[in-house]
């Protein structure tokens, strides 16, 4: 009986031809390249600099797309390049209390990606990406610092990703 279902199993996902678990399609594409995102925060108003917030962007993206697909991550002429820069890291407040004092406050943070697929160049695209973090105005940015990227990084590398190799 076991015998019996692996063998349907098998059969049936192997039917699935180029479709994989996460929904990427990275077409005929072997490599990809992501360019370091800069971070130009500092020139949108009201935005701040953090230190590193480039490198560990960068590298959120890298380790996604290595994760969710099989294709080699390669440091120039990548069939898929990724670029662009960080364009807002801010803090706003959100809710007030009765005092007229912050109540909860949003780090926002925004990101232009260009990505170029060389191998089907009708899907490139120029796009601002952006998320945020709400946390009580009571905590500090340094004490939810590291919860706050890990949950901006996911969703918005997830957004690119879903924007640039997943075709529904």
């Amino acid at each position: 009986m076991t015998y019996i279902v692996l063998i349907l199993l098998t059969t049936t996902l192997s039917g699935c031809g180029i479709y994989n678990f996460t929904g990427g399609d990275q077409g005929t594409a072997k490599t990809f390249e992501v360019r370091y995102f800069q971070n130009y925060a500092t020139q949108s108003p009201g935005s701040t600099f953090e230190p590193g917030l480039d490198r560990d962007f960068t590298q959120a993206l890298q380790n996604l797309i290595q994760n969710q697909t099989s294709l080699d991550l390669v440091t120039a002429n990548g069939d898929l390049l990724y670029e662009g820069e960080i364009t807002e890291f801010r803090i706003s407040p959100m809710t007030a209390t009765a005092d007229q004092t912050a109540a909860q406050n949003r780090l926002t943070m925004g990101v232009n990606v260009r990505f170029f697929n060389t191998t089907k160049e009708d899907v490139d695209f120029e796009k601002r990406f952006s998320y945020f973090y709400d946390y009580p105005a009571t905590s500090t940015l340094a004490s939810v610092k590291s919860a706050a990227l890990e949950e901006i990084f996911e969703r918005i590398t997830q957004d690119i990703f879903s924007a640039s190799l997943a075709d529904w």
